[in-house]
């Protein structure tokens, strides 16, 4: 058992992080609004969604607005997915190019199939060489420090986490960040702390622990069974951004306080308005704009709100009526009467 007593910066290579304490990326969550909020709450750093190197390498307009992001993130890092190592260092230098990004994190860690079946995602680690070839690839087209996401392996029987790790780390990437389950396990299930223990004893870089993180006690468990050099937390801060303040607080020794109804409320309104402000960005790029994107942002709202409101009154019955509301107003409105919150005049908040 390792105890870790002080939390204090992290450095990935040229790169200094206030607290090693992150947003992981997530395809369909970490939008640059909710990136911002879980900044704001305590994130040292985030990362984008999942984005296709080969869409990059040819500036597709939907791929490159996968890439835009908001001054207050930063330090923010582009993750990138793929299986070919010229495709995913032009797509690096194009990154770098932006000015907006502080790292490129490769992805080997997705258990989506059709992204598992084309080599790419968690596919990567039945090829800890070819993993190797990337990150030297990508450490050759660009100055930013390159890091590494990954599982432990496909399954049980293909446990590849400590080459994939050591071929990482002797290719050049500054820090491994490792979710503690199978490929098989997707998001559920328990995480192996030995497993991870072992793979940061085996590297000089940082290796940054991921999966099952969902409060204080967890990270801290986390860290004292392992030593890893910090946390990543990406199923756990879904309607629950709050979740970094609550963990830092804790490092800290100071109480923590959770949000009131009115806060609850302000990140809902934010969270939900940024998105559908993305929502009309993207829409505006397609050959065929929809007419109706407002209602689609609330409906793709539907999985962020269900964690937000989770345990409340209600909010079954909204998620339900969720698909016919038209309107951002209109699902505020259900919002502020299942938190029972009035403001002036009886109106909901803006």
């Amino acid at each position: 058992m390792v105890t870790r007593t002080r939390i204090g910066p992290l450095t990935i290579g040229t790169l200094q992080i206030e607290v090693p304490l992150m947003l992981a990326p997530m395809a369909g969550f970490t939008t640059p609004v909710f990136r911002a909020i879980c900044r704001r709450m305590g994130s040292g750093i985030v990362f984008t969604e999942m984005v296709p190197s080969e869409g990059i390498r040819r500036r597709l307009p939907q791929t490159m607005l996968y890439l835009e992001t908001m001054p207050e993130e930063r330090p923010v890092g582009a993750h990138i997915y793929g299986n070919d190592p010229d495709s995913m260092a032009a797509a690096a230098a194009i990154i770098e190019s932006l000015h907006r990004f502080d790292l490129i994190d490769i992805n080997c860690g997705c258990p989506v199939p059709k992204i598992m079946n084309k080599g790419a995602g968690v596919g990567l680690m039945r090829d800890p060489r070819k993993i190797g070839a990337i990150v030297r690839k990508i450490r050759e087209a660009t100055s930013l420090p390159v890091t590494v996401k990954m599982r432990l392996g496909l399954s049980h029987r293909e446990f590849t986490a400590p080459e994939a790790a050591q071929a990482a780390e002797e290719a050049g990437a500054s820090a491994i960040f490792l979710h503690a389950r199978f490929a098989t396990q997707r998001h559920s299930g328990p995480v192996d702390l030995e497993a991870l223990e072992r793979i940061k004893s085996e590297r000089s870089i940082p290796v940054i622990g991921n999966g099952g993180i969902t409060d204080a006690a967890r990270a801290a468990a986390m860290i004292e069974a392992t030593g890893v050099d910090g946390v990543m937390i990406g199923q756990g801060a879904i309607g629950n951004p709050w979740v970094f303040k609550e963990i830092r607080s804790a490092w800290v020794g100071l109480p923590y306080e959770p949000p009131s109804p009115e806060e609850r409320f302000a990140i809902i309104s934010e969270h939900l308005r940024g998105l559908y402000a993305l929502f009309s960005e993207k829409n505006r790029c397609k050959r065929r704009p929809s007419p109706h994107i407002e209602r689609l942002a609330c409906q793709a709202f539907r999985a962020h709100l269900g964690r937000y409101l989770r345990g409340a009154r209600g909010i079954k019955a909204l998620q339900r009526n969720l698909m016919q509301m038209e309107t951002i107003e209109d699902v505020l409105h259900a919002v502020a009467e299942i938190l029972e919150i009035r403001t002036k005049g009886g109106d909901t908040p803006q």
